[in-house]
């Protein structure tokens, strides 16, 4: 069997009976419901409803334990291209599509990428090719959100033959609301990292071939498509009331063990505003600061005061004893730098990173430790070195923020939008709509509080004087508060930081580590990476572009 036609790399839902044992905490693995044809019933439907879990999130033609899944793997390329972890392994190069193009140090002295090609574009255009199958790391987000699309098309398919009993308007439509929400979530990843997508609202069954189309659309069109599917979702979620019926739904759709902490059974408006958040992301990372037209900032604005309260549950995921879609050890980008060895367990972290927490940061003190310089192989990078660990479980602080702990169910991870990510967007939306006056820095520093504030951090109010201090307190924040929530590479693209040096991007005064272990204060990083990655050729030499497709290539050249 081809990797093609998006996601035909399994039969679906096969593999999701047959992958996860009987044991499994998650409903999805009845040995009695081997096909989308069985899930005429109202079990059946909701077993595979949650089966996303494993479509999108787990379950793939290739995996390699040392990128690891969808949480750890595929989100760990755009956490490095962030620069907040680094990666030594040369596993799907990663070493190298996360290594600038070169560092200059203290000294003046440059050092260059050791890559081979050096420059992360002439990488990616190397290397994305079918005939790399696995090691294409372009592949992996895209594989794994057609899948969970897939799964959402088949559950839609399937939805109008399904008995429901009780109030079977109420469960259908939550069901139906369930779909549209993920195929927003999918259709939003997509077109925030690839430079063109599919839309493929096809509701046909499993093997058949034409479950896709070769119709690419741009990025903005699938942003666009992905903003009305979530707003499908919102109109179906507008009409319901949490109940008995819309509660016994929705509870099995999650997964018990994710109904834990800021992780439960939503009520409508908490969805709605759930939805809200994740629209005004899409606004927000696809355009760059400079070019953000004032009708944005108040679309943003909007939905964000219309977005995740600090009291609502969310979409969040956690380990349980079996590893079912995260696992404890090594399953989420954190858990894989979770050493007192720097850069022993996978990642590293980023000594940018470090560098950007304020002076008394409890969140610094709680979850990192100083310790010997790690210096990786010099011939597969020039950034990644550190002496800094995070520490697994922190330092156990009052009403401090964890940001990583292998304990079986200990880590939190949120899956899409937050109330940290929502106010901090709030905070740029305000400034920025107000061209940074006194009144809206004044008003954009106190939400950034209230998330240093909810996080523990022990930081005292922040005073920023002028625009430039302004944005560099939310930089900051945006980069420590939603640590690991895969969304450094989205801001560092939209602040034009990956863009080179030569153009106006890349980072000053900046900590880096030589590979004589001197640790240089003042360097510059150029990273000149790829603002959205061309369509894996996994997709595209098994379903070439159709007439009036739009360009599946970035067409940067250097």
């Amino acid at each position: 069997m081809t990797i093609n036609k998006q996601t035909k790399y399994i039969p679906l839902v096969i593999s999701l009976c047959c992958m996860l044992a009987c044991k499994s905490q998650l409903d999805i693995n009845d040995p009695n419901q081997p096909s989308p044809g069985s899930a005429a019933t109202e079990k059946g439907i909701v077993a595979l409803g949650q089966g996303i879990y494993v479509s999108g999130f787990y379950d793939l033609k290739y995996y390699d334990a040392v990128i690891g899944r969808f949480w750890s793997g595929a989100i760990g390329f755009q956490e490095q291209m962030g620069d907040v972890i680094g990666m030594e392994s040369a596993n799907e190069y990663m070493n190298q599509l996360g290594c600038p193009d070169k560092v200059t140090l203290d000294d003046g002295t440059v050092v260059p990428s050791p890559g081979f090609p050096s420059k992360q574009l002439q990488l990616i255009r190397a290397i994305n090719s079918n005939a790399e199958a696995g090691s294409n790391p372009l592949f992996y987000e895209w594989a794994y959100m057609y899948q969970l699309n897939k799964n959402c098309n088949l559950v839609l398919a399937a939805l109008d033959e399904v008995e429901f009993s009780g109030d079977a308007a109420t469960k259908k439509n939550v069901v139906k609301a369930w779909a549209y929400w993920w195929k927003g979530y999918v259709y939003s990843r997509i077109g925030s990292l690839y430079y063109a997508g599919i839309i493929n609202d096809n509701l046909g069954v499993a093997d058949d071939p034409k479950t896709t189309n070769n119709n690419y659309v741009s990025k903005e069109t699938m942003i666009a498509a992905a903003n009305a599917k979530l707003d499908t979702a919102a109109q179906l979620l507008t009409g319901l009331s949490a109940g008995a019926d819309y509660n016994a739904v929705l509870s099995k759709l999650i997964p018990a063990f994710y109904q834990v902490g800021k992780g439960g059974v939503l009520t409508p408006d908490m969805w709605i505003r759930n939805i809200n958040t994740l629209k005004a992301r899409n606004l927000l990372v696809n355009t760059t600061v400079d070019a953000m037209p004032a009708t944005r900032w108040d679309s943003i604005l909007t939905l964000t005061n219309n977005g995740i309260q600090q009291n609502d549950f969310v979409f969040t995921g956690r380990s349980d004893q079996l590893g079912d879609i995260i696992a404890a050890s090594d399953g989420t980008v954190a858990a894989r730098v979770t050493s007192t060895d720097p850069g022993g367990n996978g990642y590293s972290i980023s000594e940018r990173l470090i560098q950007d927490f304020k002076p008394g940061d409890k969140r610094l003190d709680n979850n990192f430790e100083t310790g010997t310089t790690w210096i990786g192989n010099a011939d597969r990078g020039n950034s990644f070195n550190t002496n800094h660990a995070l520490i697994d479980g922190g330092k156990k602080m009052s009403g401090v923020i964890v940001y990583s702990n292998t304990g079986v169910g200990a880590t939190e991870m949120y899956l899409a939008g937050s109330w940290e990510e929502n106010e901090l967007m709030k905070a740029e939306a305000t400034m920025y709509k107000d061209n940074f006056s006194p009144a809206a820095i004044i008003s954009g520093m106190a939400l950034i509080d209230a998330v240093r504030n909810a996080q523990g951090a022990g930081l005292a109010p922040t005073v920023a004087a002028t625009a430039a201090a302004a944005k560099e307190e939310l930089r900051k924040e945006r980069r420590i508060g939603l640590l690991f929530r895969a969304l450094s590479f989205y801001d560092a693209r939209r602040w034009k930081v990956i863009d080179p040096v030569s153009k106006g991007g890349g980072r000053t005064g900046c900590v880096v580590i030589d590979r004589s272990g001197n640790i240089n204060t003042n360097a510059t990083i150029d990273y000149s990476f790829l603002d959205y990655w061309d369509v894996p050729d996994n997709e595209v030499a098994n379903n070439p572009p159709g007439p009036g497709a739009a360009p599946v290539k970035n067409p940067r050249t250097e």
